[in-house]
C-alpha cells in the first residue's frame, strides 16, 4: 500500500481507498444515503476519510437521518427568513422531535401570511440544489465574518459546551468552530451562512418534504432575563406520505388535547388567581382520579407496600443532606423565613422517606422495605414549559422507596418492573419500551456498585421481555435507571415509569440495617415512580382515550334516559339498583326532549345510556345504547344491571 492510500472498514470489511476520499465516495452511490458515522460521529458525505477510520452509511429515513433533514430543513428556513426580513436576527436554530424551529429577533411577530412566504421561499432554495459546505474558522474570523449578528456572537465564546436554561442546546462546533455556507451548486457563489457543529445534508434538494407548523414566543437561551425571540416551528420528513401522516396524527392529537378536553367534559381546569401551572380537578375529574388512586392503593397493598405520609415543608437542613438544594436549587421554589429558620416546598419526597427509615434500628429481617406515597411536591417550572397537566408546578407523585440488601437488588427489580408494567396495563395500555440509561463520564460512587447495579437493572428487562435500548452514559450522575415508555391510542411515546437505583443517598443520609451476622451494612435504595404524576398520567389517560373513559374509569357510567316525564320514576328505580352495586348513575330529568338527552350523554362519553318508555316500563326491561351509539332494545333491567356491572369490575375496555 502506497503512502496515498487509506485503509478503511466499510460493512465490516476492510477497504483500501486513495487519500483525500471522502466518505461519500468510500460509500458510494447508496439510495437514501445522506450522511456518514465515522468512528461513531455523524458527518457529512464531503467529510474526508482517514487511516483506519469505521465508516458507516446513515439513510435519511433513520432516526439520525430525521436529525440531519431536519437540521438542513432549519437552515433553509433561517436562510428564507433573512431573504424576506433582512434585518431578522438569528438565534439557534436545531432539530427537535419530529421537527425543527429557529429564533430571530424581528421588530414585530410573524404573521400566518409571513408564514406562507417563508415556506414559499424555502421551496425555492430547495428547487435550487445549494450545496451545505462545512469550514472550520477561529474565533476570529469567525467574529468577522457574523460581526452583524450578536446572537451568534455570544456563542461564539462559548464554544459549544454550554446549554440553556431550560435544556435546549446551543453548541456551535464543539471543540472547534464551524461554519456552514449554502453554496449556489451553479457558480459556487455563497448564498448564506450559519454558525453551525452539523453535519447536513449534501444540499438542498435532499429535503423531499417540509411544512411550517406555527409562530410562539421564545426567550434567548431560556432565561426570562434575556430578551424575547420569534420562533418559528416546522417539520420535514423523508417522503410527502410520512408528512402527511404526520399531520394527520397532529390534527387528531388537537381533537385529544386533554386541556380541550378536560374544559369540555368539566373535569379539571387551571384558575388564573391560582397561578401557571396549579390546577384544580372538579367533581367529575376528582371521581376519575380516585378511582385511579384507590386502584393504584389496592394493587400496592397486595404487592406488600407500606404507606406513608410526609409534609409539604421543610427546613432547608434536609435537602443539603440529600443533596437536592446543591443540584436542583433552581427548579424549587423560592425559601420562606419561619420562625427564623428556612423551609422549602418540598420538590420530591425521597429525603422524607429516608428518614422514616431512619427513624428507628432496622434489621435484615425487616427487608426489602417498601415504602408508598401520594406525596404532593412543587417545582418551579419555567412559563414557557407549564403545558396543562403533563408539565405542572403542583403535582402529585405515586412515589416509593425500597430499601433492600445489595443480595435483593437484582429480584427486587425484576419484581418491580412487572409490577409497573402489570398495573399501566390494567389502565388500557399495551406498548412498552424501556430505556436503560448508564453510568456517565462524570459520576459519583464506586465503579463496582454501579456495575452492580447497572446489571441488576439489565437483568430486569431481560427477565421482563420489554424491547428495550442502552443509553450509554446517560444516567444521574449518581444512579442508572430504567425508564418505561408507553405508546398511547394514536402512537405517541410518553415517558412514564422509572426505576433508579440510587448509589448516594443512603450514603449521605448514613442509613443501616443489622445484617444476619450482626454486622452494620448499608441498604440500597430504588426510587420507583410509576404514573411519574397523578395529574400527568390522568392528563395521559384523557388524550389515550380521546375523553371516552372505559366504564371502570368514567366519572359518569350510566345515564338513565326518560322517554317522557312519566317514567323519570322507573328509571330512579333501575338507578338505584346500579348505585347499590357500587355504579355511577345520573338521570337525566330536565326538560330537555329525548334525543337532546342522548346527544348530552354522548358529548359527555358516558359509557352506557338506558333508556325507557311505556314498551320497556311495561316489560321490566330497558333500552340499553352503548356510547358508539348501537343499541339493543327491551333488555330486561336484571340484565343490563348484571352487563354494566361486569363490565366496570372486568376492567373491560369498551
Amino acid at each position: 500500500m502506497s503512502s496515498q492510500q487509506l485503509r478503511i472498514t466499510l460493512a465490516g470489511s476492510e477497504h483500501v481507498v486513495e487519500a483525500g476520499t471522502t466518505a461519500g465516495a468510500a460509500l458510494g452511490p447508496e439510495p437514501g444515503v445522506i450522511a456518514a458515522r465515522v468512528n461513531g460521529e455523524l458527518r457529512d458525505l464531503a467529510s474526508p476519510v482517514a487511516d483506519g477510520d469505521v465508516v458507516e452509511p446513515v439513510a435519511i429515513a433513520s432516526d439520525d437521518g430525521h436529525y440531519i433533514l431536519r437540521h438542513s430543513a432549519a437552515h433553509v428556513m433561517a436562510q428564507a427568513v433573512q431573504d424576506l426580513f433582512p434585518q431578522a436576527k438569528l438565534g439557534i436554530g436545531p432539530p427537535v422531535e419530529n421537527g425543527f424551529y429557529y429564533d430571530f429577533d424581528v421588530d414585530k411577530p410573524f404573521t400566518p401570511e409571513d408564514l406562507k412566504a417563508i415556506e414559499a421561499r424555502m421551496r425555492q432554495i430547495v428547487k435550487q440544489g445549494q450545496r451545505f459546505s462545512r469550514r472550520v474558522v477561529t474565533d476570529e474570523q469567525a467574529r468577522s465574518e457574523l460581526a452583524a449578528e450578536p446572537y451568534k456572537l455570544e456563542l461564539i465564546g462559548l464554544k459549544g459546551h454550554p446549554s440553556s436554561e431550560d435544556g435546549e442546546s446551543v453548541e456551535v462546533g464543539g471543540a472547534e468552530l464551524t461554519i456552514y455556507d449554502n453554496l449556489n451548486p451553479a457558480n459556487g457563489e455563497l448564498c448564506w451562512k450559519d454558525l453551525c457543529r452539523g453535519p447536513h445534508l449534501p444540499d438542498t434538494r435532499a429535503i423531499p418534504a417540509f411544512k411550517l407548523m406555527r409562530t410562539g414566543g421564545a426567550y434567548w437561551r431560556g432565561s426570562e432575563k434575556n430578551p424575547q425571540l420569534q420562533r418559528i416551528y416546522g417539520t420535514a420528513w423523508p417522503t410527502k406520505d410520512e408528512l402527511r401522516a404526520y399531520t394527520v396524527r397532529l390534527e387528531e392529537a388537537a381533537k385529544r388535547d386533554h386541556r380541550k378536553l378536560g374544559a369540555e367534559l368539566d373535569l379539571f381546569s387551571f384558575p388564573v388567581e391560582l397561578g401557571s401551572g396549579l390546577p384544580v380537578f372538579h367533581p367529575k375529574g376528582g371521581i376519575i382520579r380516585r378511582v385511579m388512586e384507590d386502584y393504584s392503593r389496592r394493587r400496592h397493598e397486595e404487592a406488600g407496600y407500606e404507606f406513608v405520609n410526609t409534609p409539604h415543608v421543610t427546613k432547608e437542613d434536609l435537602f443539603i443532606t440529600s443533596g437536592h438544594l446543591e443540584w436542583y436549587k433552581d427548579g424549587m421554589f423560592p425559601p420562606m423565613v419561619l420562625d427564623g429558620a428556612t423551609y422549602y416546598n418540598k420538590p420530591m419526597n425521597c429525603p422524607m422517606h429516608i428518614l422514616i427509615y431512619a427513624s428507628r434500628g432496622r434489621s435484615y429481617r425487616e427487608l426489602p422495605l417498601r415504602l408508598f406515597e401520594f406525596g404532593t411536591v412543587y417545582r418551579y417550572e419555567k412559563s414557557g414549559v407549564v403545558h396543562g397537566l403533563t408539565r405542572a408546578r403542583g403535582f402529585t407523585q405515586d412515589d416509593s422507596h425500597i430499601f433492600c440488601s445489595p443480595g435483593q437488588l437484582q429480584d427486587e427489580l425484576a419484581s418491580l418492573l412487572t409490577f409497573v408494567v402489570g398495573l399501566l396495563r390494567d389502565f388500557g395500555l399495551t406498548e412498552f419500551e424501556a430505556e436503560l440509561s448508564t453510568r456517565p463520564e462524570k459520576y459519583v460512587g464506586e465503579l463496582s456498585e454501579w456495575a452492580e447495579a447497572e446489571a441488576a437493572l439489565k437483568h430486569a428487562l431481560d427477565v421482563s421481555g420489554l424491547p428495550y435500548v442502552v443509553a450509554e452514559g446517560e444516567g444521574a450522575f449518581y444512579a442508572p435507571k430504567i425508564d418505561v415508555h408507553v405508546k398511547d391510542a394514536i402512537g405517541r411515546r410518553w415517558q412514564l415509569s422509572t426505576l433508579q437505583v440510587d448509589l448516594q443517598e443512603p450514603v449521605r443520609f448514613g442509613i443501616e440495617y443489622q445484617a444476619a451476622d450482626g454486622t452494620r451494612q448499608r441498604p440500597y435504595m430504588i426510587h420507583r415512580a410509576l404514573f411519574g404524576s397523578i395529574e400527568r398520567f390522568f392528563g395521559i389517560l384523557v388524550e389515550h382515550y380521546a375523553g371516552a373513559f372505559p366504564p371502570w374509569l368514567a366519572p359518569v357510567q350510566v345515564t338513565g334516559i326518560p322517554v317522557t316525564d312519566a317514567h323519570v320514576p322507573y328509571l330512579e328505580k333501575v338507578a338505584a339498583s346500579l348505585r347499590e352495586q357500587g355504579i355511577r348513575v345520573e338521570v337525566d330529568g330536565s326538560d330537555d326532549r329525548m334525543q337532546k338527552k342522548i346527544r348530552t350523554a354522548q358529548r359527555q362519553k358516558v359509557p352506557f345510556m338506558l333508556i325507557a318508555g311505556d314498551d320497556d316500563v311495561t316489560a321490566g326491561a330497558v333500552s340499553f345504547r352503548y356510547r358508539d351509539g348501537t343499541q339493543k332494545n327491551t333488555v330486561p333491567v336484571a340484565d343490563a344491571v348484571a352487563e354494566i356491572v361486569t363490565a366496570v369490575r372486568d376492567r373491560v375496555q369498551v
